[in-house]
C-alpha cells in the first residue's frame, strides 16, 4: 500500500513538474541562455588568463635560450683561451638554465594544449548559444500563435462572446412578427362581433354582397358607357 501511494505521489509530482516546465518554457529557455553565456564569460576570462600565462611563460623561455647561447659563446671563448675554471662555471650555469629552460617548455606545452582545448570549448559553446537564441525567437513566435489560437478557441466556443450573439440573433429572428400578431387579433376581434358574419354569409350566396369587388366596378363603369 504505501509503495503504491510512493508511486503515485511520484507520478503526480513528475506531471506537475511537467506542467510547470511547459508553462514556464519560454522563461527556462530564457534563463538557461543567461546561464550558458556566464558560463562562456567566464571560459573566456579563463581563456585570457591562460593566454597571458603563455605569453609570460614564453618571455622566460625567449630570455633563458638567450642567456644560453651568449653563456655558451663566452664559455667557448674561456676554453680557447685555456680559462677551464671559468669555462666550468659557465657550463654548470649553462646547465641550470637548460634544466629550467625544459621546466618552462613543457609547462608552456602544456599552456599551448589547454588554450587550444578551451579555445574550441569557446567557440563550441558560442555557436550553440547563437542557436539557442534562434530557438528561443522559434518558441516565442510559436508560443504566440499558440496563445492567440487558445483565445480564439475561447472565444468561439462554449457560452462565448460569439456564441451568445448567434443566439440573441436566432431569438430576434425567431420571434413572431408584431404587425402580422395585429392584423390576427384584429380579426378575432371581428369575428367575436359578428363584423364578417355578414360578408361571409353573402360570399355564400345569401343576400346581397356588403363589400364592392373589382367586377363590381367594371359593371357599373360600363353600364354608365
Amino acid at each position: 500500500m504505501f509503495m503504491t501511494l510512493k508511486t503515485l505521489m511520484t507520478g503526480a509530482n513528475a506531471r506537475a513538474e511537467e506542467r510547470v516546465r511547459d508553462v514556464y518554457a519560454i522563461e527556462l529557455i530564457e534563463q538557461k541562455i543567461r546561464e550558458a553565456q556566464n558560463s562562456l564569460t567566464a571560459a573566456k576570462a579563463t581563456l585570457a588568463s591562460l593566454i597571458q600565462r603563455q605569453r609570460g611563460e614564453q618571455r622566460q623561455v625567449t630570455a633563458i635560450e638567450a642567456r644560453v647561447s651568449d653563456l655558451t659563446d663566452r664559455a667557448t671563448k674561456a676554453l680557447d683561451d685555456g680559462n677551464e675554471g671559468i669555462a666550468s662555471e659557465a657550463a654548470n650555469a649553462i646547465a641550470q638554465l637548460e634544466n629550467e629552460l625544459e621546466v618552462r617548455r613543457a609547462t608552456l606545452d602544456r599552456l599551448d594544449q589547454r588554450i587550444l582545448r578551451l579555445r574550441q570549448s569557446i567557440e563550441t559553446g558560442h555557436r550553440r548559444i547563437i542557436d539557442l537564441k534562434q530557438g528561443a525567437i522559434t518558441a516565442k513566435a510559436v508560443r504566440y500563435e499558440q496563445n492567440v489560437q487558445a483565445k480564439l478557441n475561447t472565444t468561439l466556443s462554449g457560452q462565448s462572446s460569439v456564441a451568445e450573439a448567434e443566439e440573441l440573433i436566432a431569438n430576434v429572428l425567431g420571434k413572431d412578427d408584431p404587425f402580422e400578431q395585429a392584423e390576427i387579433l384584429a380579426d378575432i376581434d371581428r369575428d367575436l362581433s359578428h363584423e364578417t358574419l355578414a360578408d361571409r354569409m353573402s360570399d355564400a350566396g345569401y343576400g346581397d354582397a356588403t363589400r364592392s369587388t373589382g367586377a363590381d366596378v367594371l359593371a357599373r363603369l360600363k353600364s354608365k358607357k
